[in-house]
C-alpha cells in the first residue's frame, strides 16, 4: 500500500515519520514555493501536478491507494484537485487540518483578503502577517500606510517605499513579537486563521499591547472529505484506507 501526503506543514512532516515509523509505504509531496523547506522523512516530490488531470494521472500510475491532504489551511486550490482526482480515481481521501484560532479577544473576522485590506486601512501602522503570495492584494489599499510586512522567503518584486520588509522563519516568541510591534508602531495586525502554535505569539503581543486583530477567515473545505486534527487519527484512518482487503 503506498499513501500519497499532500505537505508543506508540520503535521505533514509528523505524519510521514509516524507512517514510515509503522512501515508503509508514502511519498510527500511539496509545492515547491519555499527554497529550502523542511523535508519530510521519505520519498518527497516537488512540484504541481498539472492540475486535477495531472494529480489523477499521478495516483493511478503510481499506484496510490489512500491520499491526506495535509497542506496549509489556506492552499485551497491543491485540496479542491485533490478532492476531484481522488474522486475521479475513487481513491480514499483525508483531509488533516489543524484547529482554527478562537477569539483571544475582540478580533475582526473577514472574508478574503480584499476584506482585510478595506477593514486595514483605517489604521496608521500595520503588521501584514498574510504571506508574501497574499501582498498584490493589499499594495492598493494600504500603498500610502506605514506597514510592515514579514515573509519566510525573499520577495521577488518591489513594495510601497512607506513598507518595511521583515525576512524570519517561526516559531516566533511573544517577547519578539512585542518588540517587533513597537519598533514599527503597530496598531493593527492583519493575519489568516492559520491556527497552529507556530504563529500564534502575534496574537499574545497583539492582546497585550491593545492592537486591533483582523483574521482572514479559512476558505470553505471541498464537500464531502471528511477531516481529522490529529496526527494520531490521521495515521489511523491511512492504515485502515490503504490496508489490502483480507
Amino acid at each position: 500500500m503506498t499513501v500519497l501526503i499532500l505537505g508543506g506543514t508540520g503535521e505533514a512532516r509528523a505524519l510521514a515519520g509516524a507512517l514510515h515509523d509503522q512501515g508503509v509505504d508514502l511519498v510527500s509531496s511539496l509545492a515547491g514555493r519555499v527554497r529550502n523547506p523542511r523535508l519530510p522523512v521519505g520519498p518527497v516530490r516537488i512540484g504541481g501536478f498539472g492540475g486535477v488531470d495531472g494529480l489523477a494521472n499521478y495516483l493511478r500510475d503510481n499506484g496510490i491507494d489512500a491520499v491526506v491532504d495535509a497542506t496549509h489551511p489556506f492552499a485551497a486550490g491543491i485540496s479542491a484537485n485533490a478532492a476531484a482526482a481522488c474522486a475521479h480515481r475513487h481513491v480514499p481521501l483525508l483531509r488533516l487540518q489543524r484547529p482554527g484560532w478562537t477569539d483571544d479577544g475582540p478580533w475582526i473576522w473577514v472574508d478574503g483578503h480584499d476584506a482585510a485590506a478595506t477593514e486595514a486601512a483605517t489604521g496608521e501602522g500595520i503588521f501584514l502577517s498574510t504571506g508574501r503570495q497574499t501582498l498584490g492584494r493589499f499594495v492598493g489599499p494600504l500603498g500610502g500606510h506605514r506597514v510592515t510586512v514579514r515573509v519566510v522567503e525573499p520577495l521577488d518584486h518591489e513594495v510601497p517605499a512607506s513598507w518595511t520588509v521583515v525576512q524570519a522563519r517561526g516559531p516566533y516568541t511573544v517577547e519578539g513579537e512585542r518588540k517587533l510591534m513597537r519598533d514599527n508602531g503597530v496598531d493593527t495586525l492583519v493575519t489568516k486563521d492559520s491556527g497552529g502554535e507556530l504563529t500564534r505569539a502575534k496574537l499574545a503581543a497583539a492582546g497585550e499591547l491593545g492592537v486591533r486583530v483582523i483574521v482572514v477567515r479559512r476558505p470553505a473545505a471541498p464537500a464531502g472529505v471528511a477531516s481529522v486534527a490529529s496526527v494520531a487519527d490521521a495515521v489511523d484512518w491511512a492504515l485502515r484506507s490503504a490496508a489490502p482487503p483480507i
